[in-house]
């Protein structure tokens, strides 16, 4: 084995972000405001957003409060029983745990997982994390799974020593800068960033792009001319 590779799951696996922009969409498209337009709208809901990923975490309950609070603030009065019913509704389908696999994602891991040692390294609401995992049918091509509450620099050092890994032999693959990329880097791992356009906006982050030990691909299969 050459390497360990560790891979995101949420939106470098499979498409996550996209279902939470739809459920936003139509959120927005619902919430009548007599002054504030749909950007106006959508600016609030980020702040609200911004704030209570910093006091709860992340997950589809977190959103789900995030959008009663957002319609709170906006409005200046706690939801009507019907509107609360009506913004349970708008998210319900993120509850349900579907799985929407990056194209040849499944084929990709299981060549790899002949020549590498392979891991996954996932933030979130763990009982959600597992289920979406579960639906993937993906667990077992990784040889160890781990599902955290924030992906920083302090987790990737922790996993280095946790794994007895080598840094310099250590790939971390994934869609985000601020979590996958950056905070790799900082702890001497390697990173391979593939970009994609639903990416949570909360995600983005400037880093170095000349950085030699960043890899950069443009899909999830390109894996195989590298690894």
């Amino acid at each position: 084995m050459d390497s360990m590779l560790v891979f995101d799951a949420d939106d470098t696996l499979w498409e996550n972000n996209v279902r939470f922009n739809r459920v936003v969409d139509d959120f927005v498209a619902w919430l009548a405001h007599p002054t504030l337009d749909e950007a106006a709208i959508r600016s609030v809901l980020r702040d609200v957003e911004a704030a209570n990923t910093v006091a709860y975490g992340y997950g589809s309950r977190v959103f789900l409060r995030t959008l009663r609070d957002c319609f709170e603030r906006l409005h200046a009065r706690p939801a009507s029983r019907e509107e609360r019913r009506r913004i349970d509704e708008l998210a319900a389908a993120l509850v349900e745990h579907r799985v929407e696999l990056v194209p040849q994602v499944a084929e990709t891991l299981q060549q790899l997982g002949r020549r590498h040692e392979l891991a996954l390294l996932t933030k979130g609401v763990p009982e959600e994390q597992q289920a979406k995992l579960d639906v993937s049918g993906l667990a077992g091509h990784f040889g160890s799974i781990h599902i955290v509450a924030e992906k920083n620099v302090d987790t990737y050092r922790r996993l280095t020593a946790e794994l007895g890994l080598n840094p310099e032999t250590t790939w971390m693959i994934g869609n985000s800068p601020k979590s996958d990329i950056i905070p790799a880097r900082q702890a001497g791992w390697n990173a391979v960033f593939i970009p994609n356009e639903h990416t949570w906006e909360l995600e983005h982050a400037e880093f170095d792009l000349d950085d030699d030990k960043v890899l950069h691909l443009r899909t999830f299969t390109e894996l195989l001319e590298h690894f």
